[in-house]
């Protein structure tokens, strides 16, 4: 069993694929997260800005499942083969911030089901700013010119992911070490 010391990230296992971003949520450790939800425990909150970018769903949409037409979230295949680029702690507090805006923006409509705020064409207005301003601030993490479309983004993020897989093939490999110098024998 796990039980989560601070928070936990809720991931949904299935999202509809008209949705232009996965509706995670961030609760406190009291609450009981059920069989049909994933979660993250104890993440820091810029985590949840990562995974609620639009930079993230692409990723998602690219190496995922399927449920039908849905998406499908996988932790094996989504979450831990995400390139998360390495960030400065002034990175992680702007996306911070970002990541809670959503949730204060979420806040201001609880009449409404995560479903009916993240239908693509009744999303509120002030919840569709603060993911956009949130993609910014993430995609500034990986690099400074911005992307040109979702190909780009997705590009970017398979060169990453081979540079990330590359990287932990070496590890612990006689590859990852410095060759020792032998030294000839001398010949008697």
């Amino acid at each position: 069993r796990h039980i989560p010391i601070k928070n936990q990230i809720i991931i949904p296992q299935t999202t509809s694929e008209s949705r232009e971003y996965i509706p995670f949520g961030f609760l406190n450790n009291k609450i009981v997260v059920q069989q049909s939800a994933q979660v993250i425990y104890d993440a820091e909150p810029y985590v949840l800005g990562f995974l609620s970018s639009k930079i993230h769903l692409i990723w998602v949409k690219a190496v995922g499942g399927k449920h039908e037409s849905r998406i499908r979230y996988s932790p094996s295949l989504c979450y831990n083969t995400f390139p998360f680029p390495e960030i400065t702690a002034t990175q992680k507090q702007e996306l911070e911030k970002h990541a809670y805006r959503i949730l204060d923006e979420r806040e201001k409509h609880t009449e409404k089901t995560l479903a009916q705020l993240y239908d693509s064409e009744n999303m509120p207005k002030g919840l569709r700013e603060a993911h956009h301003q949130l993609d910014i601030a993430v995609e500034q993490c990986y690099r400074s010119k911005p992307f040109e479309s979702d190909e780009d983004r997705l590009e970017y993020l398979f060169k990453l992911y081979e540079q990330m897989i590359s990287e932990e093939n070496t590890k612990g490999t006689l590859f990852e070490m410095e060759p020792k110098v032998k030294k000839k024998a001398k010949k008697k």
